[in-house]
This record gives structure tokens, sequence and C-alpha cells, in this order.
């Protein structure tokens, strides 16, 4: 259920049941053979799955996040990190107003973690607000998933690469990872990831991607209990 097919009859109709809220935080950036915008897709299947099974409500995504190391790639929009905690703040400020009080943040991308700090000093200042944040490919449930089948997960490779994320044909085999110390700027990075993917497998079987799609819905469903 996302905003994008109700009105705001309805919303406001939605909160006078429940006071729970999806926002998913992505970025458009180079993924390598993949969408732009994959850090989105992602999370914001997991809110779809999660949905239909509560009926939790799902905010319009956050396209952009903050992405300054691949700037040398044609496509990528990066935010300042300080434009980015101010844009997920009034976001929250947003919703709350409205009467939201347990929101879930899907976050997609790794360079949008800093957001975490503001989003503390928000649960101090509301102190009825619950804000509950998932990065999916670091949660326990996936970690599992990964070593059982001995894998480990680059950032543009298999792991991300769902048929809704792929937007043309895949490599066959895997890439070294590149020996890496310190911070790379845009061009520094580029020239250092090539093709974009950090390493490891480009694919793997459609059955172990359906695990990990279905574990991450799961941990989804759980967290939006706010025990």
């Amino acid at each position: 259920m996302r905003y994008s097919d109700l009105n705001w009859f309805d919303v406001e109709n939605y909160l006078e049941n429940d006071d729970r809220l999806m926002i998913v935080l992505g970025s458009c950036e180079q993924h390598g053979y993949l969408s732009l915008l994959t850090d989105t897709k992602i999370p914001l299947a997991f809110a779809d799955a999660a949905s239909q099974k509560n009926d939790v409500l799902v905010a319009p995504p956050l396209n952009f996040g903050a992405s300054p190391y691949f700037l040398a790639y044609p496509g990528t929009i990066s935010l300042r990190i300080a434009t980015l905690m101010n844009v997920i703040e009034d976001i929250i400020r947003s919703v709350y107003k409205q009467g939201f009080r347990r929101v879930l943040l899907l976050n997609g991308h790794g360079g949008n973690e800093p957001v975490r700090g503001r989003m503390y000093e928000l649960a101090n200042e509301m102190s009825d607000l619950r804000i509950a944040w998932y990065t999916w490919w670091d949660s326990h449930s996936v970690e599992v998933i990964l070593q059982k089948h001995e894998l480990k997960s680059f950032h543009a490779g298999w792991i991300e690469a769902y048929n809704f994320t792929r937007v043309a044909e895949l490599p066959k085999g895997e890439k070294t990872p590149p020996h890496i110390t310190g911070l790379l700027g845009a061009e520094e990075a580029r020239q250092v990831y090539g093709d974009g993917v950090f390493g490891g497998a480009y694919q793997v079987d459609d059955a172990i991607m359906q695990e990990i799609f279905d574990t991450c819905v799961d941990d989804v469903v759980q967290i939006l209990k706010f025990e």
C-alpha cells in the first residue's frame, strides 16, 4: 500500500487505526551493470512485500543519497551529507505532525548511514516517536545465508542482481576485488573499480536470491511489530 495509490482522505483514515510508516532511503548511483536506482528498488520491493502481509503504509522513496565517491560515473546524483540529514529530518517531522509515531527507515545505500546519528537526536527530542532502521545487507539473517553458501557480498555484485535491478547482460564468472587502503576520490574510484562492481560473483543462482529476499521481508515484518 503506497502513498501513490491513495489520496489524503485515505491517509487520514489509515491513521485512525495505525501509526506505522515505512520510508525507503535509496540512492541514484552507479551499480555496474545494474540499475542506477538499485539501492531504491531493492528495499522498496521488501517494503511492498511486507505491506502485503500487514497493510503498513509505504511512503514515497527517497531516490537520492550521499554518493560523492561515484560522481565520476555518469548518472550518479549525490546529496551532501548535511543536505541528506536535513531532508530526512524534514520528512520525519512532516509525518510526525500528521500522527505517525512508528517509522521504519529501510536503508538501501551505505552512504546514508550517517543519517542514523540525526535520527537518534530526533528520538531524544520526540519521546513518543519510535524510529527503526534496517540496512538489509548488514542484517544477521543475510549474514547467515552468505555463510551457508560461502559467498561474500560486494557493491553492485551478485547480492544486488535481482531480476528487477538488471538492465543489462551480466558478465560471467567473478571479479577480483582491488586492494584498497584509505578513501578514494571520485576520479580515483572510477580508475580502480572500472565497471563499478567491487568484486566477487556477478550473479548467483536465483534460488539464493529468493532466499535472501524472503529473509529480508521476514525481517521487515518482524521489525514492524515494534515490540
